[in-house]
């Protein structure tokens, strides 16, 4: 890639030009070892990149969703993310594998289902602290790291995981921090947008409505249920992962080079702008 982004390739098929693409290029993916984390790695793998999958303790996961990756196309790191220095080093890690690391997706975070307004300030402090760091500075440090990369490569596909709630707002009072830590990180990839387009830098931002994860899962689970909140969904279903991997893999080529800067909303219709 270069400061006009991805050349271009007389590829008839959709697919067959994201495969074409994103050969040859190396995608790093936190979070990689469950749910939509997993469904990118299949994805951008499946299309031919080489594929650097971070995750904290569950290597076990990771392997699993590279299993269908060649061995020569695909590593595992793992770091915790909840001591935002740690991506330093997962930052030095990844460079070793790959001097040249051409999209960053940042999908890793956590979702706790306490700590709201009507919580203790034991119970509101963790959360607030918690989500933080584990869902705002762990993620624009590694931001940092790789927009200066992509600066000085001449080019760069950033995507940045959010989610719906930090456009409408958490759907119960105990999530307040979640759907903050979500809007911020959303903003600072806005800010990356808006400064280093002209750099080649893309920086793309996925906001996830109710996904078929554990997370979703714990998040129905102070809003009502399961079942009702399926009831309050324009499809009556939540969201494949797989579809946001195919989604992920899309972005990576930066085929849609003005398309930086936008919020890309996937909930099925149940919340438009």
């Amino acid at each position: 890639m270069n400061g006009h982004g991805p050349v271009r390739r007389p590829v008839s098929a959709s697919e067959g030009r994201i495969a074409v693409e994103l050969a040859g290029r190396t995608v790093l993916v936190t979070g990689a070892s469950k749910g939509i984390g997993a469904e990118i790695v299949r994805a951008v793998g499946a299309a031919g990149a080489t594929v650097i999958a971070h995750c904290r303790s569950d290597r076990a996961g990771a392997e699993a969703a590279l299993s269908a990756v060649p061995p020569e196309r695909r590593y595992i790191l793992q770091a915790d993310q909840a001591d935002p220095r740690a991506m330093d080093a997962l930052w030095r890690d990844a460079l070793a594998l790959a001097p040249r690391i051409d999209v960053v997706v940042l999908n890793a975070a956590v979702f706790l289902n306490t700590g709201g307004i009507e919580d203790d300030l034991d119970a509101w402090e963790t959360a607030w602290e918690t989500q933080w760091r584990v869902n705002v500075a762990a993620p624009t440090r590694l931001m940092k790291h790789a927009v200066n990369h992509f600066v000085g490569a001449g080019g760069g596909v950033l995507v940045t995981m959010s989610s719906w709630t930090a456009q409408r707002g958490a759907g119960s009072p105990k999530t307040v921090a979640y759907a903050a830590s979500k809007a911020a990180v959303r903003a600072a990839a806005q800010t990356v947008a808006r400064h280093y387009a002209k750099a080649g830098v893309l920086s793309y931002i996925v906001a996830p409505g109710v996904v078929r994860t554990q997370m979703s899962v714990d998040a129905a689970a102070v809003a009502g249920g399961e079942a009702q909140v399926t009831a309050g969904l324009a499809m009556g279903e939540w969201v494949p992962p797989e579809e946001l991997g195919e989604l992920v893999a899309f972005l990576a080529t930066g085929r849609v080079r003005h398309l930086t800067g936008a919020t890309i909303d996937v909930n099925g219709a149940s919340y438009l702008r």
